[in-house]
């Protein structure tokens, strides 16, 4: 496994093309765009699918903290790789100021002689060390094997995350469309109850229908209209519901 520790070009590139996809589909919904639900297709006005899908993925914070999530841990597998590092090194000592000087001059059967000099000047070492604590051997390949186990658990959970989005977009769109349809249906049905309710209407003010029938068909149209209504405000939600989990207005109108 390859250690991208801060391999953010990568993820730039790919940050790049969900922007220029982001974008294309913002300016594209900032035209207004005129629908009938009724009697139109919302499919036709909507951005393709996989446009929608790619947006949901850059404005989900999910995804984006599942992606975040990998990067770090390739970062903890990088300095797990590189630990052993911190056994070696280089030390230097550099100094200055007045030193004594001492030396001896020593003849055979003399006493020595002792010499004392004092001078200003520099003192400089420099030397390289290295240990190995018994432990950071022990340990060391458990702990990268342990970093790359989280790098593989980040990416399955990111993999997973993006799955979600997908599902969920998807069965969002499928939704808005079917509560359309369930809608033109209503629609539909709203106007055939309408019609014979003013039919009836009719009849009942020439006494050709009783109180009983003309009570019986008002109260059908009464309920073909409250459904028709639960069935707007169910398209209109599941509308509004597309629109916040790809992170844009469709600018459609006559559909609020």
């Amino acid at each position: 496994m390859k250690n991208s520790c801060f391999s953010f070009n990568s993820i730039k590139k790919g940050s790049i093309i969900f922007i220029m996809i982001f974008l294309s589909i913002c300016v594209k919904s900032q035209e207004v765009t005129m629908f009938d639900p009724l009697n139109e297709d919302i499919v036709e006005k909507l951005q393709p699918l996989s446009a929608l899908i790619d947006s949901a993925l850059i404005h989900d914070p999910y995804v984006r903290f599942r992606d975040l999530q990998v990067v770090v841990n390739q970062c903890k597998l990088s300095a797990e790789q590189s630990y052993w590092l911190r056994n070696i090194g280089v030390q230097s000592d550099i100094r200055y100021g007045t030193f004594n000087n001492f030396s001896t001059n020593t003849a055979e059967g003399q006493n020595p002689d002792y010499f004392a000099t004092q001078t200003n000047q520099w003192n400089w070492g420099v030397g390289a060390y290295m240990k190995f604590p018994i432990i950071d051997l022990v340990e060391r390949k458990n702990q990268v094997n342990m970093a790359k186990t989280e790098i593989a658990q980040a990416e399955s959970m990111a993999m997973f995350q993006k799955k979600e989005v997908r599902q969920l977009v998807i069965k969002q769109y499928n939704e808005l469309v079917l509560k359309q349809n369930l809608l033109k249906i209503k629609a539909k049905y709203m106007a055939l109850i309408s019609a014979n309710n003013l039919l009836v209407e009719k009849e009942f003010q020439n006494g050709v229908t009783n109180l009983s029938e003309y009570t019986r068909i008002s109260g059908i149209y009464e309920s073909a209209q409250t459904e028709f209504e639960v069935a707007r405000i169910e398209f209109i939600t599941a509308y509004m519901l597309l629109e916040e989990i790809v992170g844009f207005k469709f600018n459609i109108s006559n559909t609020k």
